[in-house]
């Protein structure tokens, strides 16, 4: 017969498993010994006199002992506190981690090398009569060395001293100044430039306006395009005043010399060229470039000439001589850009190998390369007034310092093929790039206050939405842009524009200055 199962209710199977539960986890193997609270004072007093000994004689404030001498009593571990003088103020023996005497020309005895502290009415007026800073700090010195003491002896802040934090805070607001987190650096709030409106457009070149450059009196300006053609322009109505053929390519650099009456240019066909405005004809060329070449910039002070190439190289030649003074090789693609300037260093190059370099003139060799892009550096611009400078990638905008290629900060947020530069003295910081968009930014502190992205000349496509070459006037109130659409476009700023209708949305944010 077979016994039957005696029936149970839920509770009570409930209540059997939970039993089973506890019984298997109740040992109590792993679990620490309970702390031995005098083993512990004994631990703590050794460690104490072997760690921190050297230390334990230097004095404490006089808020941590009882007026009378007693033992401080915050004080759990009853270490004896250094009260020899019962019913006086208390003194103190201080001796330095080396013997030193009291004062010059003394010589080092038993008695000498060991300095009495001055009575507490003592260091009080001469604690008022240093000033607030220096008392300060010399309180928040003794404060924080003690609390170290305590501190690494495991006692907890709660159970120092009473009068301990008081003297603290009394001694400077915090326990260390070097130990309080610094607060990270904001975004100071940017000046405020009024936004520039586009109020010409250009036509007559047949081809994209690759490059421009204004005439140092600012009566007229100069560009190269697709079309192999350099047009002069006035400036005040916009109107063509002369057409130069010559190249037998693309035009991809022009400049006007200010020293002299020549427009010097450079293109995809290898040839540099130096133009006599007074005959409007070739007078010179400048042969020596293995390929098409991107740009080129004057020296502000001597007559030279520097070129660069899609063959990696920059040259420096003599404008009158027509000979290459130096070759400067290192790049290890083409070189995209150059600007010279006449303080140290005076020349310097982006390249399409993601570095910038800055060069020696006299010796023709590299000073510094700057290898913190990623992406080709097709645009460098100098600051007309500050020692810096700024390059243009697809991946930022960085700013750099002369003469060692310091970085400053990055300019993020214009994400595209940033094909040139612009800075006036005012410190607005314009970028154009392959798609067509404008960004206009603060130089100090990076903060892009304007985006523009101009419609394209009517009768081209989207996909001619570009800006390759960009530049101030003169009188830096007018922008100019060279555009893929064929035409050249003049912005200005808004006049009836103030701080109330166009205000800065601008927030302290904290900075993330990356160095990459």
């Amino acid at each position: 017969m077979v016994e039957e199962v005696q029936k149970h209710s839920v509770h009570t199977l409930v209540f059997r498993s939970l039993k089973r539960t506890h019984d298997m986890f109740v040992a109590d193997n792993a679990k620490p010994i309970p702390l031995d609270d005098e083993s512990h004072k004994v631990k703590m007093a050794v460690k104490l006199r072997t760690e921190y000994g050297s230390v334990l004689h230097m004095p404490t404030l006089k808020e941590n002992m009882r007026e009378k001498g007693g033992p401080a009593t915050g004080d759990p571990y009853g270490h004896k506190q250094y009260s020899g003088n019962q019913g006086q103020e208390l003194e103190y023996m201080i001796t330095g981690t080396h013997p030193y005497p009291s004062g010059p020309g003394v010589a080092l005895t038993a008695d000498t090398k060991i300095q009495r502290m001055p009575s507490e009415s003592a260091a009080q007026s001469l604690a008022v009569a240093l000033p607030a800073s220096q008392t300060r700090l010399d309180a928040n010195r003794t404060a924080a060395g003690v609390g170290e003491i305590y501190r690494h002896a495991g006692i907890s802040e709660r159970s120092q001293p009473p009068g301990m934090s008081v003297a603290m805070m009394e001694a400077g607001g915090n326990k260390n100044s070097a130990l309080v987190a610094k607060k990270a650096p904001t975004m100071p709030k940017p000046q405020w430039h009024p936004p520039w409106k586009l109020y010409r457009v250009i036509s007559g070149h047949l081809g994209w306006v690759r490059c421009i450059a204004v005439e140092p009196g600012n009566q007229w300006f100069v560009t190269g395009s697709a079309d192999r053609t350099i047009k002069i322009w006035d400036l005040a109505s916009g109107k063509l005043k002369l057409s130069l053929t010559g190249h037998i390519s693309t035009v991809r650099g022009v400049i006007v010399s200010a020293r002299s009456p020549y427009l010097f240019s450079c293109g995809e066909d290898k040839q540099v060229k130096c133009w006599d405005l007074e005959y409007n004809k070739v007078i010179r060329h400048y042969h020596g470039h293995l390929s098409a070449v991107y740009g080129l910039d004057l020296h502000p002070t001597i007559d030279v000439l520097v070129t660069c190439s899609r063959d990696s190289t920059a040259r420096i030649w003599d404008v009158r001589t027509k000979a290459s003074v130096h070759t400067l090789s290192g790049h290890t693609n083409a070189v995209a850009t150059v600007k010279c300037q006449a303080a140290e260093p005076q020349i310097i190059t982006g390249s399409h190998d993601t570095t910038i370099r800055l060069w020696d003139l006299v010796a023709g060799k590299t000073r510094v390369t700057l290898t913190n892009h990623k992406k080709s550096v097709r645009a460098v611009i100098l600051h007309p007034r500050h020692y810096t400078f700024a390059s243009g990638s697809p991946d930022n905008i960085k700013q750099w310092k002369f003469p060692d290629g310091n970085f400053i900060q990055n300019l993020s947020g214009h994400n595209a093929i940033i094909n040139t530069l612009a800075v006036n003295s005012d410190g607005v910081l314009v970028s154009g790039a392959d798609n067509g968009t404008m960004h206009l930014w603060d130089w100090r502190t990076g903060y892009n206050f304007q985006r523009v992205h101009a419609a394209v000349q009517p009768g081209s496509l989207d996909s001619e939405s570009g800006i390759f070459a960009c530049v101030f006037d003169q009188s830096e109130s007018r922008l100019l842009t060279a555009e893929a659409d064929k035409t050249i476009k003049v912005y200005k700023e808004d006049d009836t524009a103030t701080e109330e209708t166009h205000p800065v949305s601008w927030k302290p944010e904290i900075i993330k200055r990356k160095r990459f």
